[in-house]
Order: structure tokens, then sequence, then C-alpha cells
């Protein structure tokens, strides 16, 4: 039997990716945000712009709810310009991906109010991501 955190094929928390979406151009988050986040995409499509995001610093065994707390922090203090981007923003999701697998029969991951509290508080909605267990992206 594995040790826990080794046995990849099992359900598991991938991360948290913050997606956002909006009418006017985002680099001034992606600047913002400086080295305390990996930026995934930060474009143009059509009339939207979009920024995804990932924490840069991942502890192991780091949780959903922790994950998105750190977001919450980095957002809180962005400067006024910046935030009055977020504000504009027409999406703000916290995507927590999960990769399925066979076994365990069920796994939770929970988010506590606190957090929900947090992400509502920021125009935020918390968007479950699950991976087929034949399709592995970690």
């Amino acid at each position: 039997m594995a040790r826990r955190g080794t046995d990849r094929s099992g359900t598991h928390f991938l991360n948290v990716d913050l997606e956002v979406r909006s009418r006017v151009d985002l680099h001034g988050l992606v600047v913002a945000f400086a080295e305390k986040v990996l930026v995934m995409y930060d474009g143009r499509f059509r009339r939207t712009y979009y920024a995804y995001f990932e924490l840069a610093q991942l502890r192991p065994g780091r949780t959903p709810d922790a994950t998105i707390r750190g977001f919450c922090t980095l957002i809180d203090a962005l400067p006024r310009p910046e935030r009055r981007l977020w504000n504009a923003a027409k999406a703000r999701d916290f995507s927590i991906g999960v990769q399925a697998g066979t076994h365990p029969p069920t796994t939770d991951f929970a988010v506590e109010a606190e957090t929900l509290r947090a992400v509502s508080r920021l125009g935020g909605r918390i968007v479950l991501t699950i991976y087929a267990p034949g399709e592995l992206s970690s």
C-alpha cells in the first residue's frame, strides 16, 4: 500500500485555479499579483479578457480551503486600481480541481464557512472541476 499522498491513482485534490473574466484588460492584476502567482493565461478572446492564476508556492498537503484563502488574502491586499479591475470583472471563479480515481469510494474536500464568506464578499464563486479517472492530469 502506498503511503498517503504518494498514490496518485486514487481520487485527490489537484489545485485551485483562479479564473477571472472581464470586459477590460486584466493585465494590471497579473502585474499586481507578481511572483505570488503562476499566470496560466492572460489574454483576450473576442470582447472578453481572461486571466487564469495558480498560487506560486503550494505546500504538500495543501487543501482546497487553504488555497482559496491564500487567493483571498492576495485579493484583499490589491492596490486600489487593481482592486477596481477585480470588482469590474464579469466572473471570478475559484475552480477546485479534483482528479477522480477508482478509490476510495468517497472523498471529501471541505470548504469552511469563513472561506465561503470571503469568496462571497469578493464577488466570487466556487467551481468544482472533476477530471475523469482515465484523464490523469497530475
